[in-house]
């Protein structure tokens, strides 16, 4: 696995080389994983990793790229909303030669036309904000401090947030809030990999059986 990087637009014409991880040995086939959202990333991404591991082995090349204003990246997030993200990934599917996509959780918000793959436990934008919002409310709760759900949502539509250490803007809320997956690609069932999904617990963490179940599935469907 390398880390290597691509090409990615910025507002107001800007432009910018972000980071991705790959595995690149200009295979037939190329997958594009584009990450959950938020925390949920860190949760998904030794899952990521280690199915692309998988791949590699298989004979299909992967990437992984890091959007803007996340990880490593120069950008600053607070600028950024989800079109830019999706422009990004755009991006990345064109310099990476992608033939195929897989959109993991809020992956599925930016997902670019004209390839195909899969979407493995899409989810809307609003359900992702509320979930952060309610994140926020409790913490603030535990350490004294009491905030309104629905306050706090429109406060964020209006000024902006930060939400699970990420400083959001106005533009970025609005856009989730809006967002709704693609739903011309298959969903992966959760059934299919078995055990509980990853997003769902409480710290990142790995599960050998579920990566062998979706490398597999992967492997399959892309060699047709």
């Amino acid at each position: 696995m390398n880390l290597t990087s691509y090409p990615c637009p910025l507002p107001g014409g800007a432009s910018a080389d972000e980071y991705a991880l790959g595995f690149d040995r200009s295979a037939a086939q190329r997958l594009l994983i584009i990450p959950a959202l938020f925390d949920e990333a860190h949760r998904m991404r030794r899952l990521c990793v280690d199915v692309m591991r998988r791949l590699e082995g298989g004979g299909i090349d992967s990437f992984l790229p890091d959007l803007p204003g996340t990880n490593e990246s120069a950008a600053d997030l607070s600028e950024l909303a989800l079109s830019d993200w999706a422009a990004a990934i755009s991006s990345a599917a064109r310099h990476f030669k992608a033939t195929h996509i897989l959109a993991i959780r809020g992956g599925g918000l930016l997902v670019p036309s004209g390839l195909p793959g899969w979407r493995y436990g899409p989810v809307k934008g609003a359900s992702l904000l509320r979930t952060l919002i309610r994140a926020r409310v409790l913490s603030s709760r535990e350490a004294g401090r009491e905030e309104n759900g629905e306050g706090l949502l429109i406060e964020a539509q209006e000024h902006g947030i930060e939400l699970a250490g990420y400083r959001l803007g106005a533009a970025m809320v609005q856009q989730v809030q809006a967002a709704q997956p693609a739903g011309s690609l298959p969903e992966i069932e959760q059934e299919l990999l078995s055990g509980s999904p990853l997003w769902l617990r409480a710290e990142p963490d790995a599960d050998a059986a579920q990566a062998d179940a979706l490398a597999a599935y992967l492997t399959m469907a892309m060699r047709g």
